[in-house]
Order: C-alpha cells, then structure tokens, then sequence
C-alpha cells in the first residue's frame, strides 16, 4: 500500500514553518552562496557599488538569511519570529520595487513568493495567538 499524505500527517502548522524556513535557507544558499545569481548582482549593481562590493553584500545577505531560516524553524510559534519574518519580506519586496521595478513581472517574482510568505506567518501568528488564550 502506498503512502497516503493526509492533513492529519502534516499539520497545517508544521507545513508554514516548514515551507517558511525552506524559502529562507534556500533564497540564502543557492542563488547568493552557492552561485550568486544574476538578479541578485542586479539589484546590488543597482544601488552603486562595486562588483567586489556587491558581491560581498550578496555573500553576507545569503548567511544571514541562512541565520534567519534557522532562527524561524526553531523560534517558528514566538510572535517575534513571524514579525520578523513579514518585515524582511516586506522590505525585500519594497526594495525590489524601488531599486529593479521590473523585476515584479517576471515569473516567480518577490510578489508571488514574499506575499504567501507572510500569509503563512499571519497563520502563524494567529495559532500563536490561540495557544495564549487557552
């Protein structure tokens, strides 16, 4: 018999921090550690500085969002966590806005990425806030 993946398998909780996390370590290893991908040069090119300098920015934005996707699988049912979590994507998308416009109509775009993202924290957030009142 095959696997059967049922609601009661992964909570709905579980899954915005799994998926929280997952956009997190992966936006921080791949496309800024492993192989700084080209719109992120762009947008770093963007803002004025150097390649070397851009490089690095890019190098230290990937730890820290390595550092930040941990923090969140760990810290995922503290109000603090999800707060952040909104803020920096919210001003990753308005960076986005500002500094490369264009970038908001491509495919797979900060819209459609950083805006579910949120939505999952406002779903954690309000489980945050029911435990607190039981």
């Amino acid at each position: 018999m095959f696997f059967k993946l049922t609601v009661s398998t992964v909570s709905s909780i579980q899954l915005a921090r799994y998926v929280i996390s997952f956009a997190w370590l992966y936006h921080g290893i791949f496309p800024k550690l492993v192989h700084v991908a080209p719109l992120e040069s762009l947008i770093m090119s963007s803002i004025g500085f150097s390649n070397e300098v851009s490089l690095l920015i890019t190098r230290v934005a990937g730890i820290g969002e390595v550092i930040f996707g941990v923090f969140f699988f760990i810290y995922y049912q503290t109000y603090l966590a999800n707060v952040l979590n909104i803020v920096g994507l919210t001003v990753l998308l308005a960076s986005v806005a500002v500094l490369q416009p264009q970038i908001l109509i491509e495919a797979f775009n900060p819209v459609t990425t950083n805006i579910p993202l949120v939505a999952l924290s406002l779903v954690l957030i309000n489980h945050v806030r029911e435990i607190k009142v039981k």
